[in-house]
């Protein structure tokens, strides 16, 4: 339904509005992302292309992470981590997204031993 065929909000910029109450903080954008912010991102995307590149062929999936809002591991497959990067870098959130389904953890690799593995195969090319 478009926006304009909605009776307007009576609470709009009402700084009381109660419905703010059900408003998560992490759902508002007071500020964008810092250079700083914005230059790690830069990096981690780097980094993820270049461990996909590596482990993929090899048959990892993707990239495990333990959260510690619910003490479960989340399971990103490449392409959803790297969208995920991306859209966090152009509008400094990422919206929630379904988690994989009934994931095999023997697929799934941490951001530590990725950079370990990409660590060892940029040594073990330097030695020769």
């Amino acid at each position: 339904m478009p926006q304009d065929a909605l009776p307007p909000d009576p609470f709009a910029d009402d700084p009381d509005d109660p419905a703010r109450a059900f408003i998560d903080d992490a759902d508002r954008l007071d500020e964008p992302i810092s250079d700083d912010e914005r230059t790690e991102l830069l990096a981690d995307l780097s980094d993820l292309a270049v461990y996909q590149a590596l482990l993929e062929p090899r048959g990892v999936r993707g990239i495990v992470v333990d959260c510690g809002e619910c003490d479960e591991p989340h399971y990103h497959d490449w392409h959803l981590l790297r969208a995920s990067l991306e859209q966090l870098l152009a509008d400094g959130r990422m919206r929630p997204h379904e988690p994989a389904f009934d994931p095999n953890p023997g697929d799934y690799v941490s951001w530590d031993y990725c950079r370990g593995f990409a660590d060892g195969v940029t040594a073990n090319e330097s030695a020769y």
